[in-house]
């Protein structure tokens, strides 16, 4: 079978390699579509210190189920689902507590095992969603970046009446806007430096956007709030140094939500946080989110289709892989038919 594989950062292709056998306790998907993700970038380019080579990437992706391994209920042949990328031992404290997605023994599929951007893919059953008949496999493949927005809301713990400010409207500050929508969340501000994105964000909801580069961002917020600041902030730019802005544009009693992995040093002035009893919150991956987003999906709170502005086969992802490094502009969610 075909599969996108990255053998080291930099060097990747389209490579036959053998269809794997499902273990006990796991099921074989036959890939219908798969999701280029900021992350799989991240493999590709090296700055992932978890993912260990030579991997086969991809964690959002759909499909229908091929074959059983051995002790599996609940799951049959011929059932269409997605599948959650997290897969924790059960037995840590996170776990204990209720955080598998930050399990100590953290795995993630795409990352740590095997993905999605392959014909078939063999994941352990507990990961697989059963998607409603009327949501359509290329959708389904979109319910794992909807469950990252999901966690950093929830993390964020919004009340009634709070506004929202999404720095960066890629694919992960999209989801957040649609979630955040689908929550209640009336009054969101968008930032971005690509005036394209931004107009994507005002048709998908955002009351307010804003161009980085070539506005007064902290000026403009300042005035929509007279003053008061923003009660949540999430930071899907992901850029280490806007995290003293951040702090600075905040509420008082304001959250937020960090999703960045670089390594790189964030200035943190500590009297911006103490005197406004700020909470800062990481947020990785999803805490169970599969069945909050799917639900939302199927009540059409969601328009996942939306966000995709290309299809293409996995023969051409390293064309993908080269629109979205030199680009990204034209982009928002590329999706990878492998079979449908």
């Amino acid at each position: 079978m075909k599969a996108f594989q990255v053998n080291a950062p930099h060097d990747f292709k389209v490579a036959e390699v053998e269809v794997p056998t499902p273990a006990a306790g796991e099921v074989l998907v036959r890939v219908a579509f798969a999701g280029i993700c900021g992350s799989d970038m991240h493999i590709i380019h090296g700055d992932n210190a978890f993912v260990r080579f030579p991997r086969i990437t991809g964690h959002e992706f759909s499909g229908v189920v091929e074959a059983l391994g051995e002790g599996v209920p609940d799951v049959s042949v011929g059932d269409r689902v997605c599948v959650d990328p997290v897969i924790s031992c059960g037995t840590c404290y996170p776990c204990r507590i209720n955080r598998p997605n930050v399990c100590s023994a953290l795995e993630v599929i795409g990352v740590h095992r095997n993905g999605g951007f392959e014909e078939f893919v063999s994941v352990p059953a507990a990961n697989v969603h059963q998607v409603p008949e009327h949501i359509s496999l290329d959708a389904a493949a979109l319910v794992e970046p909807y469950t990252i927005a999901a966690n950093v809301l929830d993390r964020m713990q919004p009340h009634r009446g709070d506004r929202l400010l999404i720095l960066g409207a890629g694919m992960i500050g999209m989801t957040i806007l649609q979630m955040a929508r689908a929550m209640g969340i009336d009054e969101i501000i968008v930032t971005d430096v690509i005036d394209e994105r931004l107009a994507a964000a005002k048709e998908l909801g955002a009351t307010h956007v804003l161009n980085s580069r070539t506005q007064d961002v902290e000026k403009e917020i300042l005035a929509l709030t007279e003053g008061e600041g923003v009660p949540l902030i999430a930071d899907a730019a992901c850029v280490p140094a806007l995290l003293p802005q951040m702090l600075r544009l905040a509420s008082p009693a304001g959250r937020i939500g960090l999703l960045g992995f670089s390594v790189q040093p964030s200035d943190l002035i500590q009297l911006e946080v103490i005197k406004k009893e700020l909470t800062l919150v990481g947020s990785r991956l999803n805490n169970r989110k599969f069945p909050e987003v799917l639900a939302l999906m199927a009540s059409g709170k969601l328009d996942p289709l939306a966000l995709v502005s290309h299809r293409l086969p996995l023969s051409e992802m390293p064309d993908a892989i080269d629109m979205l490094d030199h680009r990204p502009e034209e982009a928002r969610k590329v999706l990878i038919q492998i079979s449908a």
